[in-house]
């Protein structure tokens, strides 16, 4: 039935939503963790920023990948809201957490802005979301990063009132370097920052390969584990309205 505003008939893709997904140019993971959840009648659209330099291996080269995303995002942004997105995601989670609530505030409001008022759904309030559903207070969080960006997530998460009882950071070298950690030095570092006081385990880092493992650790450990991935795709969906529940992909998509 056509749309009696505009008189044309619905979008053949996309229905239901249309995602507008912003990613690293350096990032091989995202595309295809939303593509192992993709409800019917929703679309993923994706704007890539360009990291003309992907080192990370110190907290100076670090800073320097924050500037670049700050430098090409707008032009992703421009590019990917021409297919008429419905809803924007944030395929990238550093930029988000950083300067903690007002930082990410302030990030979503220039998303906002630049899309004509388009709602947002980035990693750092996505994973808050998440844990305020499951009830957590007491978290463990690591990433691919370096100390100077894992104190932004730490500073984040404690605004935003948790308690982190540790954070770690893989010190991944490179941008790309990141999606080849493997699932044994995964379960290594979450062995040690996990204890009998920690409520959730929080992973951030949208090219750290994490969704299937994280699933499973939650069946080990018996506490919510939450990937950065899926908690913005969860985010995201309930935004819109779509209820989907999905298995094998965590207690998130599943229950709530």
């Amino acid at each position: 039935m056509a749309d009696p505003q505009t008189g044309y008939e619905p979008y053949v893709v996309g229905p239901r939503a249309r995602f507008g997904v912003i990613i690293p140019s350096t990032n091989t993971t995202v595309e295809q963790d939303l593509t192992w959840v993709r409800p019917e009648g929703v679309s993923f659209h994706y704007g890539r920023m360009y990291i003309e330099n992907p080192g990370i291996d110190s907290n100076e080269k670090f800073s320097e990948l924050i500037l670049q995303i700050r430098a090409s995002i707008t032009t992703a942004v421009r590019d990917v809201i021409t297919c008429k997105p419905t809803y924007m995601l944030m395929g990238m989670s550093a930029e988000t957490f950083w300067g903690g609530l007002a930082g990410n505030t302030a990030f979503e409001k220039r998303i906002s802005d630049q899309t004509g008022g388009l709602r947002v759904s980035t990693g750092a309030a996505s994973c808050r979301a998440a844990l305020e559903k499951f009830g957590a207070k007491r978290i463990a969080v690591f990433s691919p990063y370096q100390p100077i960006a894992d104190e932004q997530v730490g500073s984040f998460f404690r605004e935003a009132g948790f308690d982190v009882r540790a954070i770690t950071g893989l010190r991944c070298v490179t941008a790309t370097a990141i999606a080849e950690v493997g699932a044994a030095q995964i379960a290594d570092t979450v062995a040690a920052i996990d204890s009998p006081e920690v409520d959730a385990i929080v992973q951030v880092g949208t090219n750290l390969s994490f969704v299937h493992q994280a699933a499973a650790l939650e069946r080990e450990l018996g506490k919510p584990v939450v990937a950065i991935n899926m908690a913005t795709l969860w985010h995201a969906l309930r935004a819109n309205d779509i209820d989907d529940r999905f298995s094998g992909f965590g207690r998130l998509l599943e229950e709530f």
